[in-house]
């Protein structure tokens, strides 16, 4: 059999050497992951448009369509295709998308499959871009018309990529709500007015060769390759909270030098109306993390902090800041992260401005045994993790949903989620007095950096929408996964994403 995988370099001199001999080229694009009878006469059809059919597959890196997917990755889908008389040459692409594919290869046709035909179907809305990426080279579109059939479908239905929890969890979900009812109840977050509340911090990750032990000293050496800085705590939260609601206002601290100030302005997203306090005698906090290049593992932590409260004027202005926004916001997200930004008296504040506050108190390295959530009464939602529970209960051996009701009457929490990393999370409805086990859905950890943040954030907005509280957990459980999916807070939470997951994992 002809050997029909070439690289990518090597297609762009194959397509430029066809289309000089007058060949018509067709491209078809996509993640063809479990080859069925759909996509054969899919590309069968897409062959008769021209002489030469390429065929090109989106990496494994880029495949979003829930965890555990692709469930072959992309050697076998390559191999897969290569076995397809019709098709004449197959590669790997470069990019999430295939815009710049059709742009480099220059084909005469761009063929999609009868789902697309409909374009607003596509809730990436990828397929806009494509199509003009082939108006701009003077091609054109094509979509076949024979039938359609979802790789999804065939793998949640007859494979076993999910997990059983993570079954039944879907089940629960698709029974009452088809994608069109998610897509919607997902638009009623963008008019939420959100204030969110915490301390920003940059995150500096060193990547490093580790030579060993030192000659010299009892101590292990390293050699710095590079180093790479994002902007997290209130900062990501903020991020991730842009892509699907308009209206963000950020108060948060930074050090007295403004530093970082410009810097935080450039990555901050558009939507965000940013207010900086500024911490006297401090430094704009820094957790720089110390990694293994081979494998990411982190070695050593320093971080550049000043843990003080801090003094009673810069109190007072965050006070009167707040003040000036009761009635103007829906929701106020509060990340304590216990460095001193938020007093007791805050607390007390943020309790007059909105009746719907959510709280992430992250108990850290800097202030373990120190930090409280107590500061924070009548929540509507609290996101901590089992440890945090734990140490607030001060009790490590009781039945973990008698500590979650407890805590969440003592502190007359609404929502109360415990997430407990690859468990999942345990919900407790406290008006219900019930609770709801949602499974993890993250299948390539990278980084836990942020992930708490990212689940608080999405979880809070949905809850206040009055989504339906297995969806709302099903969306802070994949914002999670997002998240650990990247290193630190590098990539934020991706609406569309999101979307095209759950259109998949629910088919």
């Amino acid at each position: 059999m002809k050997n029909k995988i070439i690289s990518f370099q090597d297609l762009i001199k194959i397509s430029k050497l066809k289309r000089s001999r007058n060949k018509k080229i067709v491209l078809c694009h996509g993640v063809f992951d479990l080859l069925h009878i759909g996509h054969i006469k899919h590309l069968q059809e897409a062959k008769t448009f021209g002489d030469i059919l390429i065929v090109t597959i989106t990496p494994d890196k880029f495949v979003q369509k829930g965890p555990n997917r692709p469930a072959f990755n992309s050697q076998l889908r390559l191999e897969a295709l290569q076995a397809l008389e019709c098709i004449d040459y197959v590669s790997i692409n470069k990019w999430m998308t295939a815009t710049d594919t059709i742009k480099l290869l220059k084909p005469h046709i761009y063929c999609k499959g009868p789902d697309y035909k409909k374009k607003e179907n596509d809730v990436t809305k990828k397929i806009y871009d494509e199509e003009k990426a082939i108006n701009s080279i003077k091609g054109s579109i094509k979509f076949t018309s024979d039938i359609s059939y979802s790789s999804s479908n065939l793998l949640n239905n007859f494979f076993n990529i999910y997990t059983d929890k993570q079954k039944k969890y879907l089940k629960e979900i698709s029974k009452k709500l088809s994608f069109k009812d998610i897509k919607k109840s997902i638009s009623k977050l963008e008019s939420i007015k959100v204030l969110i509340l915490g301390e920003t911090i940059i995150d500096k990750y060193v990547f490093c060769e580790t030579l060993g032990k030192s000659g010299k000293e009892p101590m292990l050496a390293l050699r710095e390759i590079k180093t790479e800085e994002y902007y997290g705590g209130a900062v990501a939260i903020a991020n991730h909270l842009s892509n699907f609601c308009k209206s963000i206002n950020l108060f948060t601290i930074i050090g007295e030098k403004k530093e970082y100030q410009k810097k935080i302005i450039k990555n901050v997203a558009r939507n965000v109306m940013l207010t900086f306090f500024y911490k006297d005698n401090s430094p704009t906090i820094v957790k720089k993390r110390f990694l293994d290049i081979i494998n990411n593992n982190k070695i050593l932590g320093v971080y550049e902090i000043n843990d003080e409260l801090i003094n009673i004027n810069h109190q007072i202005k965050i006070e009167k800041q707040l003040k000036k926004l009761k009635n103007k916001v829906d929701l106020i997200i509060v990340s304590d992260y216990g460095h001193g930004f938020l007093s007791k008296k805050t607390a007390k504040t943020v309790a007059t401005i909105s009746n719907s506050v959510a709280l992430n108190a992250q108990v850290n390295a800097a202030n373990l045994g120190l930090h409280t959530i107590n500061n924070y009464k009548n929540l509507e939602t609290a996101v901590i993790n089992e440890m945090e529970l734990r140490q607030e209960m001060k009790d490590r051996n009781s039945e973990i949903k008698l500590l979650i009701k407890k805590l969440a009457n003592k502190m007359n929490i609404k929502n109360f989620i415990i997430t407990r990393g690859k468990n999942g999370l345990i919900y407790y409805d406290r008006i219900k007095n019930n609770y709801i086990k949602c499974p993890a859905f993250a299948s390539d950890i990278v980084d836990k950096i942020g992930a708490g943040d990212a689940m608080l954030s999405i979880l809070s907005l949905a809850f206040k929408a009055g989504l339906d509280k297995h969806l709302s957990l099903l969306l802070g459980s994949l914002a999670a996964a997002q998240s650990v999916e990247s290193m630190g807070n590098s990539i934020s939470v991706d609406k569309d994403k999101i979307l095209k997951v759950i259109q998949n994992l629910i088919k």
